[in-house]
């Protein structure tokens, strides 16, 4: 989990470096790149076949809302200061809740229902700049998280029957072809040295991704899922030694709350699953 929190943190540096190239060559760069790593995990005997699936319609959907939810993010870490926005993106887990109350008929208790709230205020101190500033940007990180929960809702699906290379590949595919077709509206040559954080980009993005879905998959969720906390911890050192970025009162004060909020649905939601599986048992 630590490699792929630091996976991602040289992800979202890179982003916001290369933020004096056109949006469309990054975001093709990024997912070109990172199309690398999934081959190097796919079976030998599946390398002809490894695309086919029997749930073309719920690949299409996660694949749709992962570059949506990329595309907003990329549009908050080119704008925005690097803590605001990772600080936005831990409220995923208020997100997902929701839904699953409004889609899954999932019935949540007053744990969960306080964790929303807290995290939803804490989200609002952060994002207090697209009121007073008029900074929309704001909402970047923000749509990212509501396209999160179709994210997290089709995985949630699709890996009981698909493994992990095809569910990546799909998104991969659809980003790039995203970044590709602004391919007429102009890119630019990049430098020697902008060749190698390019480079950076798209390795880092798509290894961390893996490393993340390994993670969940060797050790227990309780054990690392607060790990992925030490991305805000990065996001505040590198701002802070690249861009001069110095986090504000609210912006520390609105990120506690959320970090606090989604840990609060996390254990609730692991102490729900220990006790099913007890019932089952019994």
């Amino acid at each position: 989990m630590v490699g792929s929190v630091i996976g991602f943190s040289i992800m979202d540096i890179c982003i916001k470096w290369l933020n004096y190239y056109p949006f469309g060559q990054v975001l093709f760069a990024r997912f070109a790149i990172g199309m690398i790593p999934i081959f190097f995990i796919i079976p030998r005997e599946k390398i002809f076949t490894f695309y086919k699936t029997h749930r073309p319609g719920l690949h299409a959907f996660r694949a749709t809302c992962g570059t949506l939810a990329i595309i907003a993010l990329f549009f908050g870490l080119r704008e925005l200061p690097l803590a605001d926005v990772i600080s936005l993106t831990f409220g995923g887990p208020i997100f997902v809740t929701i839904a699953s109350i409004l889609f899954l008929s999932e019935k949540v208790g007053i744990k969960r229902w306080s964790a929303v709230l807290i995290g939803f205020g804490g989200m609002l101190l952060i994002v207090q700049p697209a009121f007073t500033d008029l900074n929309y940007y704001y909402l970047s990180p923000i749509i990212f998280c509501i396209f999160l929960v179709g994210v997290v809702i089709s995985v949630r699906s699709l890996s009981k029957t698909e493994p992990n290379y095809r569910i990546a590949f799909y998104f991969t595919l659809l980003s790039m072809v995203c970044g590709l077709s602004t391919l007429p509206l102009g890119w630019v040559m990049p430098t020697f040295k902008d060749i190698f954080i390019f480079i950076f980009l798209g390795l880092s993005g798509s290894i961390a991704n893996l490393l993340l879905t390994q993670s969940y998959r060797l050790s227990e969720a309780s054990l690392v899922t607060p790990i992925k906390y030490l991305g805000l911890v990065f996001a505040i050192v590198f701002g802070y030694l690249i861009w001069s970025e110095v986090p504000k009162t609210l912006t520390l004060i609105g990120a506690s709350l959320v970090v606090l909020s989604s840990l609060i649905i996390f254990t609730r939601e692991t102490k729900l699953k220990k006790q099913n599986i007890s019932l089952r048992r019994d």
